[in-house]
């Protein structure tokens, strides 16, 4: 029997990711301030934010992954967010249905470099459905979170529940200041290992708490001047090798006595001023 390389396929937040992808920083990105629907905490710097973008993608190469640049241009900011569009589950894409309405053309974008990738389209959200991937994480490869948020509705969690299969749970995530600091799940939670997680407690929702405990996950808790600073959004390379942005120095010591390898790198405008970290930057193709 012949065996074939796996393609695709990334239901995990930890295994070793070998290939990803981004999307740069382009015109519309530069503008995002323009609107206050987009955001953004002050104008952009584009050319600062190419910089600490192509100093994300060289860190990720560096440590091994393949990376992936998604060569559309649209006029949507966020589209630099590749992770909140699209999941790749072990059957195939998942074009999600993003609650924020500049987004709403971006499942299209990603789904047709996938499907140019030769990746199968597993399933859609579908309207009234509403779900973006900052509220998704697999805790296992056969354990699915989904946060119930402003952006992601009770119809769209359901629907990804059926796509994926497996076992799905779904957590209530807090209001805390509304649509303007909006709290995604993955806000409050990063995986880094099969037993370890960057966690912010005071928005982590109690169910999942309890399913960290009952699981034997170890936490690293975040500071809440170091949650403003993207301290929880935590990308995992492999099991214990992370990226995150520069600037949490409490976060990284904890991170760092818990046995991890970090590597801290500049995303103060491309991360911070449209409030998206290193795993908000990166959709996941492969891992394992």
């Amino acid at each position: 029997m012949t065996l074939t390389e796996r393609r695709f396929g990334a239901q995990s937040m930890t295994a070793d990711l070998r290939e990803v992808l981004v999307a740069r920083p382009g015109e519309a990105f530069g503008r995002a301030f323009d609107d206050p629907a987009h955001g953004f905490l002050r104008p952009v710097d584009l050319e600062r934010a190419r910089r600490e973008h192509d100093g994300l993608v060289a860190t990720l190469k560096e440590l091994g992954a393949r990376v992936e640049i998604l060569g559309a241009e649209t006029e949507d900011p966020d589209l630099v967010y590749t992770f909140d569009p699209l999941l790749i589950s072990n059957r195939g894409a998942i074009p999600l249905r993003p609650g924020k309405p500049n987004r709403a053309n971006e499942p299209r974008v990603l789904e047709a470099w996938t499907t140019a990738a030769g990746i199968p389209t597993a399933g859609r959200i579908e309207a009234p459905g509403s779900l973006e991937g900052g509220d998704t994480f697999w805790l296992r490869p056969d354990l699915l979170c989904i946060g119930r948020t402003l952006r992601t509705n009770d119809a769209g969690a359901r629907q990804l529940a059926e796509i994926v299969g497996g076992e799905v749970r779904i957590f209530d995530v807090p209001y805390w200041r509304g649509p303007s600091e909006l709290v995604h799940l993955l806000s409050v939670i990063s995986p880094v290992a099969d037993d370890l997680a960057v966690v912010f407690l005071p928005l982590l929702p109690v169910g999942l708490w309890e399913l960290l405990g009952e699981l034997g996950v170890r936490r690293v808790e975040v500071l809440e001047e170091e949650y403003r600073s993207l301290g929880c959004n935590v990308l995992a390379v492999r099991p214990g090798v992370v990226i995150v942005a520069d600037g949490n120095p409490v976060t990284r010591r904890g991170l760092e006595a818990a046995g991890c390898e970090v590597h801290a790198i500049p995303l103060g405008e491309i991360g911070e001023n449209g409030s998206g970290g290193p795993t908000c930057l990166t959709r996941p193709i492969l891992r394992g």
